[in-house]
């Protein structure tokens, strides 16, 4: 879609950080490091959890990083720079997520039998609920519980979780990211709100004492 004069101008007077990205295009360089420093650290976030590892989410930011600047004679805004920077951010941890699954075929190719998959959502509640430590996890296991149970979403899924939490875009926002509509990101919202519930049901129940209620649940048939 074409981006107007006017909706270029209220984009500019709106977000200053659209600002900036227009005074990146006339090569101030210091403009270019204020953006980065804004928006390094939530981009790495984002990242890590869309590739699961921190090493190779700092190079992909800094990939992002590079996109941005190279493709700045060309910015026209269009949206806010949040969003556009984020639809860079989700091409570039497509990209890396097809490369690895390349790289995983290439090694089952070659008789990697061992190599380690991810857990699926169903494995996952499974696992939750059939073998669950008698005391409540901490923080930083419930945290590292979240992280696995957002990791195990479909690639679409957890990118508009991601956007939703961590940087509080709006369907119409997360719909410009992902290159989807509003209603197309609220459906994906609440399949992925879903089987995140899924998964984690088992340990929240365990936090109210009641440890095998999703498990009995699962076994006993609907009346």
């Amino acid at each position: 879609m074409a981006i107007t004069e006017s909706s270029a101008e209220r984009y500019r007077l709106q977000d200053p950080d659209v600002r900036l990205m227009l005074q990146v295009r006339d090569d101030d360089a210091s403009a270019f490091e204020e953006l980065m420093l804004r928006y390094q650290d939530r981009l790495v976030v984002v990242l890590e959890h869309q590739v699961g590892r921190r090493d190779l989410a700092e190079d992909l930011a800094q990939d992002v990083f590079l996109r941005v600047f190279r493709s700045r004679k060309k910015y026209v805004p269009g949206a806010k720079f949040s969003t556009w920077l984020f639809t860079i951010a989700n091409n570039v941890a497509s990209n890396a997520r097809r490369d690895r699954s390349r790289r995983k075929e290439v090694n089952l190719d070659h008789g990697d039998e061992n190599a380690s998959q991810p857990m699926t959502i169903e494995q996952m509640a499974t696992a939750a609920s059939g073998f669950m430590p008698a005391r409540l996890a901490d923080k930083a296991e419930m945290r590292d519980i979240v992280r696995q149970a957002v990791g195990a979403l479909a690639e679409r899924q957890r990118m508009a979780v991601l956007l939703n939490k961590f940087e509080s875009m709006s369907y119409e926002e997360i719909g410009e990211a992902m290159s989807m509509t509003p209603q197309a990101i609220k459906s994906l919202l609440s399949r992925a709100r879903a089987n995140l519930r899924d998964v984690l049901a088992p340990y929240l129940d365990r936090g109210e004492g009641k440890p095998q209620t999703a498990a009995r649940t699962r076994a006993e048939p609907e009346p």
